[in-house]
C-alpha cells in the first residue's frame, strides 16, 4: 500500500496511466524515479522527435523519445509482472523481484539517454564517424552523470528491493547494449535472459513505439494484441519463450512492425528527406557540434532538434559566404523544398535459403553504376540517387540478436526454435526497397525501365510509384 502512495501518475495515449515512484513518503537517501525521470539528460527527450523524419510527412507524429521511454517503462514492469516467477524458477539465483523490476525499468527509460537529433539517422551520419551508437553514447551518460541517481532508486509502484540490494548501472548498460562477439560470457544467466527484453524480437522498446507510432501516425488505433503477446510470455532454461497460444499475436506483431517501416519509416518522402538531410550533414556537421560527444557531454546535454535547428534557422543570415550558402539550403529544407524525387520503385521480399548478399542489392554503388548503364546515351550522366532500405522481418540464425526468443508446445512440454512452426516460416526474412530519386519526373519511364533490366520480370513486385 505504502508504495501505491508514494506512485505518480503519467496519462498516455497509448496505455492509460503510468505510475512512478514520487518522492513523497521516501526514506532520507532514498531516490524516486522521478528523481530520474525529471533529470535534465531524460527532459531532454522532450526535444528530439521519436520519428526522426517522418514527423515532416504525418502532422499528427509529432511524439517524442520522452513519451516513447516512459511507455516502455510502463511495459517493463507489465512484462516483469507475467514473467518474473517462470524467471526466479530456471535462475534460482535471480535477485528479487523489486530489484529486478526496478533493473529493467531504469533500462527501459534510459535506454534512448544518449538519442542525439534526428535519432538513428544522427547515428549513421555523426556518432559513426567516431565509431560510437545513441547505445555507447547513453552508457556513458548511465556510468557518469546519472550513475548516483540510478544507485539510489530501490522501488517502483509495485515492488521494492530487500537490504542489501542496490541497483548497478552497469548491468542497465548490459541490458541496453545490443549482444556482440565481445560481450562478457560470465554475466549471470538471469541477466542475460532479460537482455532479451531490450534486443530480441519483441522488445518493451519496440512493442512501444509499434503501437505508438502506428497510433500517432494514423496507420493504427491498435496494431497489434500486446495482451495477448503478454500473456503468453514466459522464461524457460532456453530463455524468452511464447506459449504456442501466443504465436499468432507475435506473428501479427511482426507484420505490424514491417508495415510500419514500409508505411511510414520508409515513406518515399520520408527518404526523400532523409537524402536532402544527408547532403546538409554531410557540409554541416563540422558547424553543428564540436566533436566526439564523448568528449563535450555538457554541450551533447544541450544538442537537441530544437537547438539543432533553431541554429542553421539562423545561419542565412552569418556574414561568412559559406554559412550564408548553407543557411539557404537550410532555410529550404525546412520549407519541404526538396532536392529528390522519387521516379520509381520496386519492393523485394526474401524468404529463407534466399541470400541478400548475392543478390542485386549487395552494393549500392555496383546498383548505380548498372542503373546508368542501363539508361538510354542521351541520359548517361542524368544526376540521380539510388535508395535501398532494408527491414528484417525476423533475426537471421547469425545475427547477434538470433536465438533469444523460442516457443513452448503446451502439448509435449518441449522447447522449440520459432522456426520449427510453419506460422513463422511463412514470415519473410527481410525486404527491400529499390528507390530511384531524381531532381524531376521528366525521365520516370526510363529509369523504371532500367531497373526492370536489372531486377528482371520474375523477381519485381508489383508495387508502383504513386
Amino acid at each position: 500500500m505504502n508504495e501505491l502512495i508514494n506512485a505518480s501518475l503519467s496519462h498516455d495515449v497509448i496505455h492509460g496511466y503510468i505510475p512512478f515512484t514520487s518522492p513523497k513518503g521516501l526514506p532520507e537517501g532514498e531516490v524516486s524515479e522521478q528523481a530520474v525521470i525529471d533529470h535534465p539528460w531524460i527532459q531532454r527527450l522532450r526535444q528530439i522527435h521519436q520519428l526522426q523524419t517522418a514527423w515532416w510527412v504525418y502532422p499528427t507524429a509529432e511524439h517524442t523519445r520522452f513519451q516513447h521511454v516512459l511507455g516502455a517503462m510502463h511495459l517493463a514492469s507489465r512484462m516483469i509482472e507475467v514473467t518474473y516467477d517462470s524467471l526466479r524458477q530456471v535462475c534460482p539465483d535471480v535477485p528479487s523481484r523489486g530489484y529486478v523490476e526496478s533493473l529493467v525499468r531504469m533500462a527501459a527509460l534510459l535506454h534512448d539517454v544518449g538519442h542525439g537529433p534526428f535519432g538513428h539517422f544522427f547515428d549513421s551520419h555523426y556518432l559513426a564517424e567516431y565509431k560510437l551508437n545513441h547505445e555507447i553514447v547513453g552508457s556513458r551518460i548511465i556510468l557518469g552523470p546519472l550513475a548516483d541517481l540510478i544507485r539510489g532508486v530501490r522501488r517502483n509502484p509495485n515492488s521494492q528491493m530487500v537490504d542489501g540490494e542496490h541497483l548497478e548501472p552497469q548491468q542497465i548498460c548490459f541490458l541496453i547494449m545490443r549482444p556482440s562477439t565481445t560481450t562478457p560470457s560470465d554475466s549471470p544467466q538471469w541477466l542475460r535472459f532479460l537482455r532479451s527484453l531490450f534486443c530480441g524480437l519483441y522488445t518493451v522498446d519496440n512493442m512501444d513505439f509499434v503501437l505508438r507510432d502506428a497510433y500517432m501516425s494514423g496507420y493504427s488505433q491498435r496494431a497489434f494484441d500486446l495482451d495477448r503477446l503478454l500473456r503468453y510470455s514466459l522464461f524457460t532454461s532456453r530463455g524468452l519463450t511464447i506459449h504456442e497460444r501466443g504465436l499468432s499475436a507475435l506473428e501479427r506483431f511482426i507484420a505490424a512492425r514491417g508495415d510500419l517501416f514500409r508505411s511510414v519509416y520508409y515513406h518515399r518522402t520520408v527518404r526523400a528527406i532523409d537524402l536532402t538531410l544527408q547532403e546538409l550533414f554531410a557540409d554541416s556537421k563540422a558547424d553543428l557540434f564540436p566533436g566526439n560527444p564523448l568528449d563535450h557531454l555538457d554541450d551533447y546535454l544541450q544538442f537537441t532538434e530544437w537547438s539543432l535547428l533553431v541554429h542553421v534557422a539562423d545561419w542565412h543570415r552569418s556574414t561568412d559566404p559559406r554559412l550564408q550558402a548553407l543557411g539557404q539550403r537550410w532555410r529550404e529544407f525546412l520549407s519541404r523544398k526538396l532536392r529528390w524525387k522519387m521516379a520509381c520503385e520496386r519492393m523485394v521480399f526474401f524468404a529463407p535459403g534466399q541470400h541478400e548478399e548475392a543478390s542485386v542489392f549487395s552494393d549500392e554503388e555496383v546498383l548505380q553504376r548498372r542503373i546508368r548503364k542501363n539508361l538510354p546515351p542521351e541520359l548517361k550522366d542524368l544526376t540521380f540517387r539510388i535508395d535501398i532500405p532494408r527491414h528484417v522481418y525476423r533475426p537471421e540464425a547469425l545475427a547477434p540478436t538470433a536465438d533469444q526468443n523460442f516457443l513452448l508446445d503446451p502439448a509435449t512440454g518441449k522447447i522449440h526454435r520459432l522456426n520449427e512452426r510453419e506460422l513463422f516460416q511463412r514470415i519473410a526474412l527481410s525486404f527491400r526497397i529499390f528507390r530511384i530519386y531524381a531532381e524531376d519526373s521528366l525521365h520516370n519511364a526510363d529509369f523504371a525501365k532500367a531497373m526492370d533490366q536489372i531486377m528482371g520480370p520474375t523477381s519485381v513486385d508489383d508495387s508502383t510509384n504513386m
